[in-house]
């Protein structure tokens, strides 16, 4: 149940106000920031609410009971502030924030109306979109395991075991070209291709350094390794920038026994029936469904 102080109670009841909103954003990574959609930049709990940061909230409906009541905050990029650079490097995926409605002449008369996390982030050519997803969307989320034919481990975490820092599962390079989507190397062509599908791929140096994204795709022409990323690098590739290859998985059980020996690990079921199986009944003559074993 929200408490409403008693000051900033009666300043509601009297009809007259000096209100405005506050958001506290605090990234994965500990970096903590603070927007108003007030004129002048406000300040309490340590936190400075910068103004004139483009910040706003649409509507949200709040119901009684544990459905989730999202909401969708704007704001511009600033170089000072929220950059297009950092939302495409994932710095702001998951990261907590909390909507503070607040007197601006006395900001001590404050109420948290709801902390959440932000969700999916899009950009535009001068402001940015964010999902405003309150506590209760975590009751959505699947947790446990999943029981499927494909491997619910991370490749190189403790419950799959493999070590990546292996120089087996990964390479160096460099740009040898870019090529529309398609980045040409130097460096790794003794690599089978489609190695680093799923993998990893990071730059380490020029003006996109620090930059990672999944790899779509990876295969050989004319002797260099071709890739395709899944995410757009928040700065333009060179030739001659340097980049860390390493190797993906695509979470099956031939994949893990056959690329990575690693079977004994392997997080998955793969010889659970399908669907197929259940609704299937035996036939004559069919030596398959003869009562026995299905690992033959």
């Amino acid at each position: 149940m929200r408490t409403i102080p008693t000051t900033l109670q009666a300043k509601l009841d009297s009809g007259v106000t000096t209100l405005c909103h506050c958001w506290k954003l605090t990234r994965t990574d500990g970096q903590v920031m603070g927007f108003t959609d007030h004129d002048h930049d406000l300040e309490f709990d340590g936190v400075t609410f910068r103004s004139a940061s483009g910040f706003i909230g649409s509507d949200a409906e709040r119901k009684l009971g544990l459905s989730a009541a999202d909401m969708e905050i704007a704001g511009a990029l600033s170089a000072d502030a929220i950059t297009e650079e950092d939302i495409a490097a994932g710095k702001y995926d998951g990261a907590e924030i909390e909507l503070w409605l607040v007197d601006w002449r006395e900001p001590a008369d404050r109420v948290l109306l709801r902390a959440g996390q932000l969700g999916r982030v899009r950009r535009g050519e001068l402001h940015f979109e964010a999902e405003m997803r309150t506590l209760a969307a975590r009751l959505a989320e699947v947790r446990g395991r999943v029981f499927a034919h494909g491997c619910d481990a991370e490749l190189g975490d403790a419950r799959c075991g493999v070590d990546l820092s292996d120089p087996r599962w990964r390479a160096t390079a460099t740009i040898h070209a870019v090529n529309g989507a398609m980045i040409h190397l130097d460096g790794a062509s003794g690599f089978a291709a489609g190695f680093f599908g799923h993998g990893r791929f990071e730059v380490t140096s020029g003006a996109a350094s620090g930059f990672r994204s999944r790899i779509a795709s990876h295969r050989l022409e004319d002797g260099r390794a071709v890739l395709v990323l899944a995410a757009t690098p928040p700065a333009e590739l060179a030739a001659g920038d340097a980049v860390t290859l390493v190797a993906g998985c695509d979470r099956a059980f031939s994949t893990c026994r056959d690329k990575f020996a690693n079977a004994v690990n392997f997080r998955g079921f793969p010889h659970m029936p399908g669907n197929d199986f259940v609704i299937s009944y035996p036939t004559p003559g069919d030596d398959e469904l003869d009562g026995g074993s299905m690992n033959k």
